[in-house]
């Protein structure tokens, strides 16, 4: 088959319509990403207002926790009034991934950035959120708790493995008391018994730390593909379990109960688990109206009320629900995570 040669004239042609078909797929594709980057825009402009200022651990009245919002304060441990939780919010402009606080003491658990990896530190804080001293941690921080009198604090993170759904993981659960005299940096060294029987096994696990006073407290340990909420004590260095499949315990303030999070049967085992409260009198096991799946540490808003963490717009939200298994949750905070409530 002959082919007519194209002019000159045909090929200038064919080039300038190439050359504008070309800059209208560019300047579609800039509006597109403009109008993404509008809605995102509006999506964090109408997120809470969150402005720098002072914040305190002992101040009246207030909900402390991990803004979650986007823009300059995200990740900051912020305060709001307990009466108007949905206000503007004050960041501290301390950073942390995993906080808690209590009679103003203060666990920060954050990365430290660097040039080929991050690494992770557990930094004690004072009433004033300023640093007392920090520890460095062997892997990514999950859990951080404070006890009652703010004179103890502990931390859990994976030292394997990033999720606690899965059986490839591994903890580290260290504790300290704020004056740095006492160290336990692993609470797998403590002697756990199971059924009045000593367990000497390479699979033990504790995680979890909620405590009853300065030198007791309740966590969870596993072995052999089963968890268990256990009681420990700093000063025999023992933990002794009480009850099976009880992850993440949350003590209640007046010490009766324990808010978990339990493995249910039939549950997508990618999502498994629902949150319980256990009478540490009877053992009696109470399910929440809560129905979700709970990957969290609830904490205890007051003596009635529990507090837990869910996917969000921002990445979390904070949802309450009654601890007797009546009612219904309801979202507290949005764009937040890790709080602590004034007692």
């Amino acid at each position: 088959m002959n082919r007519i040669p194209l002019s000159r004239t045909a090929r200038l042609l064919i080039l300038l319509a190439t050359v504008v078909v070309l800059g209208a797929v560019a300047v579609g594709a800039t509006l597109a990403a403009a109008g993404r980057a509008d809605r995102k825009d509006r999506t964090q402009s109408g997120g809470p207002k969150v402005t720098p200022g002072t914040v305190r651990l002992d101040g009246p009245d207030q909900s402390l926790f991990r803004n979650m919002a986007w823009g300059p304060h995200r990740d900051e441990i912020t305060a709001v009034p307990e009466g108007r939780l949905s206000g503007p919010r004050t960041a501290s402009g301390v950073h942390c991934l995993r906080f808690h606080a209590a009679a103003g003491t203060g666990i920060c658990l954050q990365a430290v950035h660097g040039e080929l990896r991050d690494s992770y530190r557990a930094v004690l804080l004072d009433n004033r959120l300023r640093e007392v001293r920090h520890y460095d941690v062997a892997g990514t921080p999950t859990r951080a708790r404070v006890s009652p009198s703010g004179r103890t604090v502990a931390w859990t993170v994976f030292v394997s493995g990033d999720s606690y759904a899965g059986t490839a993981f591994s903890t580290r659960t260290s504790v300290v008391d704020t004056g740095g005299r006492h160290l336990d940096a692993n609470l797998e060294t403590y002697a756990l018994t199971v059924d009045g029987h000593r367990v000497r096994a390479a699979d033990i696990n504790v995680w979890g730390v909620t405590f009853a006073d300065d030198t007791r407290f309740y966590a969870t340990a596993a072995t052999g593909g089963k968890t268990y909420l256990v009681r420990g004590d700093r000063n025999t260095g023992t933990l002794r379990a009480l009850h099976p499949n009880v992850e993440c315990p949350s003590l209640s303030p007046d010490g009766t109960r324990i808010a978990y999070k339990k493995r249910v049967a039939g549950a997508d085992p990618d999502a498994p688990w629902r949150l319980y409260v256990l009478d540490l009198r009877t053992l009696r096991e109470t399910a929440t109206a809560e129905h979700r799946n709970i990957d969290d540490q609830a904490v205890w808003r007051d003596g009635r009320t529990l507090v837990y963490s869910l996917p969000g717009d921002y990445g979390s939200d904070l949802w309450t629900v009654p601890a007797d298994g009546t009612g219904a949750p309801h979202r507290l905070l949005s764009a937040a995570l890790a709080p602590a409530f004034s007692r």
